[in-house]
């Protein structure tokens, strides 16, 4: 349950290949209802919402039955939404966020600027073709599209690592840890636009 004055969206998106609704609220407490049909994918965004404590609820249907890609590639997309329109005009939050995340082995850096311009930066390679039931490809390519769509520079970077799982399970916790520090409320703005542009919006 959303809190008086808190920061919401609900995103849809019907194509010829995927049917996504997610709602987000970034002043939750972690808590993720996420069905994609996409196992390590649920796995990676109930990870998202818990160490972001964003509240995420995820329902998509896609093309399956061709491969993975679509499913993963338009989470992000709607992911990237939503980000951005629970922001709104991004008054008066921190702007900027950043992660260092061991997960066993693993250790992944990500950081973020919610300056209003997507852009994405990988450094990092994975050893597996496949982790379950995602492309180790799609990892970085679901990052860039939350970058494009919720219009924030995203650098995310590989440490160190063996295993894959742990690997992009650190990624995912980086870019939470990241997220929440970056849209968090600066009081020290006063709800002022936190730009010399006085916009992070257009």
């Amino acid at each position: 349950m959303a809190k008086p004055g808190s920061r919401t969206a609900t995103v849809s998106r019907t194509t010829g290949e995927t049917d996504i609704k997610l709602t987000l609220n970034l002043d939750g407490t972690g808590q993720a209802d996420v069905q994609t049909g996409v196992g390590f994918l649920d796995h990676m965004l109930h990870a998202l919402a818990r160490h972001a404590r964003f509240d995420l609820t995820v329902r998509a249907n896609g093309d399956l039955h061709i491969d993975e890609h679509h499913t993963v590639e338009d989470v992000g997309i709607v992911l990237g939404r939503a980000l951005a329109q629970a922001l709104g005009d991004r008054r008066g939050i921190t702007r900027m966020g950043h992660a260092i995340v061991p997960m066993d082995e693993a250790l992944a850096l990500v950081a973020v600027d919610f300056g209003g311009r997507g852009y994405f930066v990988f450094d990092g390679e994975f050893s597996t073709a496949r982790i379950g039931q995602v492309g180790t490809t799609l990892i970085p390519h679901f990052f860039e599209s939350v970058a494009h769509e919720g219009k924030l520079n995203l650098h995310a970077r590989l440490l160190a690592g063996v295993d894959d799982h742990h690997r992009a399970e650190a990624l995912f916790k980086a870019l939470a840890r990241a997220l929440d520090m970056a849209v968090r409320r600066d009081e020290r703005l006063a709800g002022q636009i936190p730009s010399t542009k006085g916009t992070l919006t257009v």
